[in-house]
């Protein structure tokens, strides 16, 4: 009996996946995963000090790495689509 991740594995080799690509994918995601955890705790810490003089620049930091994080997050699967399904010709 196959094991789950036998199947996968074969299931990889099957498709032609481009496995250095694959593994450039996860490790975007990684930094979006980051990302999503920083940018809310930047945020949060942002709108509990407004009296603080650095209430904007730090609110602005915040909002930035947000927007980074939602484009990584779409970059990232772009590249694990890729990697999976291989470019799609224009022809």
């Amino acid at each position: 009996m196959l094991s789950k991740y036998k199947v996968f594995l074969l299931l990889l080799k099957s498709m032609g996946t481009d496995k250095q690509l694959l593994a450039k994918g996860i490790k975007s995601f990684g930094y979006t995963a980051i990302l999503m955890f920083l940018s809310p705790a930047i945020l949060s810490q942002a709108f509990k000090n407004e009296e603080n003089p650095l209430y904007i620049p730090v609110l602005i930091l915040g909002s930035i790495l947000g927007l980074l994080a939602i484009y990584m997050g779409f970059k990232s699967v772009n590249i694990v689509m890729d990697a999976l399904f291989g470019k799609k010709n224009k022809d």
